[in-house]
């Protein structure tokens, strides 16, 4: 189940963006059924005291008596079925026989003694019991026994257990779900054969069920190869990982998406059935079968039912010992399901064996997990749904990690509306265990489920010896600032420059001070090696953003104290990103809802502040509106940064009566609007195909300035000026669902007509950005920048960033040539036109924001 949207340039999603482990097929657009509210709801819960001994997953019936304690410094002595567990043991020293003073750990399993225990008959239910006679473990199942353990091994291992002594404990506990696990679904580089074999141990540890393997690059998952055998190599790494899910009582899932190219004859169903006899000499006992984001006859419901259904009886049954299958329906989403009685979905309830377990990503490819969205499918495929939750994916945001809490879930479920529940996480793999250790807590014990309480457990289970920074890092990387958005930095209060106070500033400075130090903290501290390789990237760029900040408040502060302008520009330009410090952050993101946005916004309220005092006018400066919610997010500043290839995107379907425009500040004349749409100006799909630009004074009254535009990327509109305040383009009655993105927007863009005097340079249209009235826009002179000096101009201001402390030659020029006057300026100059000046020219590498004549 993938989405594309290319709106960063990269081709995603897998059921992805969401969507499952298919891959996506050539040609296949699902661009349009993406609507993802941008909402960004607040995180629930709060961080609880556990007494020193937290458990994960919660328990759902547990007694800690933390004021009695049993010493096993001395090791424990095994009685029972406890040797059969050997290798799940290395938590506890084991004593080579029983004597006195050295406790006893006993370990038994199986219905009839779970009874015993009145422990629920549900695989996976366990009854610890830690006592002054010891530790006693009774398991509904093997798998039940091996869960005790791991919350044996949690409790000894706790730092209130550090001298060896262990609370007295009774917990009697069971999973929630049936099927708690992972679906390596995503696109983007794929885990590495060791970091998979280091999430299987996770898994086991955090008592997650089943691993679902569809990686993207997978060849021999999905068309054409599908029909063929692994190669030796990857043949013997599929049979290591089934090996290491059998150690950690997971069932490995091996997935295949034959429906782009399958043939509903005899021959595939032989193939079929060859590659599923290989996965099965391999070890696999699951399978799973993906019809997703595929087109032409693959998608036919009734012909993907008769196979599983004829797989589920001569493959499943006739082996007797795999499990039952598990498919991604063509139609995984409420979004673009079809919800009549003779839709897909009801096709698969009619026909489908009831033992077929089916996926559902919600009402849309990346939701939340709530009763309403399990009402509609399961009503539909008569079976509650497998949750496919694309959460904490990134395959669509792959500048960004999620590192926020796990929520979004839903706690008043139970296994009669759902399954199971499956994540789909980052590529990122040891960066997903945080969101992963929520993902097991919530399947586990739904009810009881607390998203802020687990996500600051597992901020310490991740990072122990740097928790704290951890957690600065992981609460300013939640946000994906389009689509599935997340919150983030729900503690940190930032400000206008209007809004400054001296408490407000010292408490955004500790915060700044504080990201500045994370990089280092969580080196020094000897943090995981294989976490840190992933994280490394944006970890640099996290320490700038934190310099950034702090930089930031020392210039408001330099502003606010009217230093001279001079001091103030020098200092201005100097804490201005470069392109490459900007491509660097652009690639490896955090800090998007907040604290970015803090730093871009004071130095806009800044500049325009200081040109409004300068001039005596306020800046031609824009500032983007529109009906979609992340219209306020720093993204929408791409469609003023006068570069044709950036471009802010909607990141949710169009609909009727959405546009976008901009306001212009304040009532202005207005001559002529220019508008390019979409990603590019070719095969592009994410525009409005029928619009009209139009403008008002108000915001509230609006007029026409077109008659309806059809199938137009460029829209340029000049004609008898009118008094407006905003422009917009709006969208007309059409069926084009897809998202909406703008590569630029210009009102009254300065043309070298306009301006009464003559530009020289290298590239003399974009020289004019140096003459628009709006310091925020600039041109990148390398040679040397001439212009005319009208008549009754006495002096100029110029604002600029030298490339180099020699500054910039200004020479002013006779209509002959004569040279009449010369000197350097710096970042701020101030220049007295010179008796019979008729051109200056500026000579240097730099970058002009405006030159402002007197």
């Amino acid at each position: 189940m993938k989405i594309r949207t290319e709106l960063l340039a990269f081709a995603i999603a897998g059921m992805l963006v969401c969507a499952p482990a298919a891959a996506q097929e050539e040609g296949f657009d699902l661009s349009a059924q993406r609507s993802e509210s941008q909402e960004v709801p607040p995180v629930p819960g709060h961080k609880r005291d556990h007494g020193g001994f937290a458990i994960n997953p919660t328990p759902h019936r547990a007694r800690i008596d933390a004021a009695r304690r049993l010493d096993i410094s001395q090791g424990v002595a095994w009685k029972g079925a406890t040797e059969a567990f050997a290798d799940d043991l290395a938590f506890l020293t084991r004593t080579a026989r029983a004597r006195k003073g050295i406790p006893t750990l006993t370990i038994d399993f199986g219905a009839q003694r779970a009874d015993a225990a009145e422990i629920e008959p549900r695989s996976g239910a366990y009854r610890l019991r830690i006592s002054a006679k010891g530790i006693d473990i009774v398991g509904y199942d093997d798998r039940g026994a091996f869960y005790a353990l791991q919350t044996l091994r949690q409790i000894v291992e706790s730092p209130d257990a550090a001298d060896g002594r262990i609370p007295f404990a009774e917990i009697v506990d069971r999973p929630d779900l049936p099927r708690r696990g992972v679906v390596e679904g995503f696109y983007g580089t794929p885990w590495s054969h060791e970091v998979r074999l280091s999430l299987i141990d996770f898994y086991g540890r955090n008592k997650l069920n089943c691993y679902l393997y569809g990686p993207k690059d997978d060849p021999y998952h999905s068309c054409p190869d599908w029909r063929l055998p692994y190669p030796e190599r990857e043949a013997r790494n599929i049979g290591e990982l089934v090996e290491a899910c059998r150690r950690n009582r997971v069932d490995f899932v091996w997935a295949i998406h034959p429906g782009q190219d399958i043939r509903w004859n005899e021959e595939d169903y032989a193939n079929l059935v060859r590659k599923f006899e290989h996965m099965y000499d391999l070890g696999v006992r699951s399978f799973a079968i993906f019809f997703d984001d595929i087109s032409g006859e693959g998608t036919n419901p009734t012909r993907q039912t008769e196979l599983l259904n004829r797989l589920h009886r001569e493959f499943v049954l006739a082996k007797g010992d795999v499990e039952p299958l598990v498919v991604c329906p063509t139609d995984y989403s409420k979004l673009w399901a079809n919800p009549t009685p003779q839709s897909s979905l009801a096709i698969y309830g009619r026909t489908l064996d009831p033992s077929v377990a089916v996926f559902w990503t919600g009402d849309v490819v990346c939701s939340d997990l709530t009763p309403e969205t399990l009402g509609w499918v399961n009503s539909r495929i008569e079976r509650p749904a497998l949750y496919w939750w694309n959460f904490p994916v990134t395959d669509y945001v792959r500048h960004i990690v999620m590192l926020g809490p796990t929520y979004g879930l839903d706690t008043s479920l139970s296994e009669a509306d759902l399954c199971g529940l499956v994540s789909n996480p980052m590529e990122h793999g040891e960066a997903s265990k945080l969101a992963l250790y929520g993902v097991a807590d919530y399947a586990w014990n739904i009810a009881a489920y607390d998203p802020i309480d687990n996500w600051e457990r597992g901020l310490a289970e991740a990072v122990p010896a740097a928790t704290e920074a951890y957690r600065t890092f992981a609460i300013h990387s939640c946000d994906t600032e389009t689509g599935y958005r997340r919150a983030e930095s729900w503690e940190t209060e930032t400000f206008r420059l209007d809004e400054y106070t001296e408490e407000r500033a010292e408490a955004l400075r500790r915060e700044f001070e504080r990201i500045e130090r994370v990089p280092a903290e969580l080196e020094r501290a000897g943090t995981d090696e294989a976490l840190l390789r992933e994280l490394r990237p944006w970890l640099a760029e996290f320490g700038k953003l934190g310099a950034r900040g702090v930089r930031t408040l020392d210039l408001m502060e330099r502003y606010r104290s009217g230093e001279d302008e001079a001091g103030f520009w020098t200092a201005y330009v100097a804490n201005l990103m470069s392109d490459e410090e900007r491509s660097a952050y652009e690639a490896r993101k955090s800090g998007t809802m907040k604290l970015q946005p803090f730093y871009e916004r004071s130095m806009d309220d800044m500049l325009y502040g200081f040109y409004t005092k300068l001039t005596g006018e306020a800046p031609a400066a824009l500032r983007a509106i529109g009906s979609y919610r992340n219209i306020a997010t720093t993204a929408a500043r791409r469609m003023f940064d006068n570069d044709p290839e950036t471009f802010y995107t909607s990141g949710a379907s169009q609909g009727a009566g959405d546009w976008i425009g901009a306001d212009l500040g304040r009532l202005r004349t207005v001559s002529s609007v220019s508008v390019l749409q979409g990603r590019n100006s070719t095969d592009d799909v994410d525009y409005f195909d029928r619009a009209i630009l139009e403008y008002s004074a108000d915001g509230a009254t609006w007029h026409p300035l077109t008659d309806a535009l059809e199938n137009r990327y460029e829209i340029v509109w000049r004609g008898t000026p009118v008094e407006a305040r905003y422009v917009r383009l709006k969208r007309l009655e059409s069926p084009k669902s897809n998202w909406a993105a703008v590569r630029s927007f210009e009102v009254n863009p300065v043309e070298a007509a306009q301006l009464g005097f003559a530009v020289q340079a290298d590239d003399p249209q974009k020289a004019l950005y140096a003459f628009d009235r709006h310091p925020g826009t600039s041109y990148k002179n390398k040679g040397v920048l001439s212009f005319g000096v009208p008549a009754g101009v006495a002096a100029y201001t110029l604002l600029l960033k030298p490339a180099t402390e020699a500054g910039v030659a200004v020479r002013q020029l006779a209509a002959d040539g004569t040279l009449l006057a010369q000197q350097t300026v710096g970042a701020f100059g101030r220049i007295a036109v010179a008796p019979g000046t008729a051109m200056i020219a500026l000579e240097g590498e730099a970058e002009v924001f405006e030159i402002v004549p007197r």
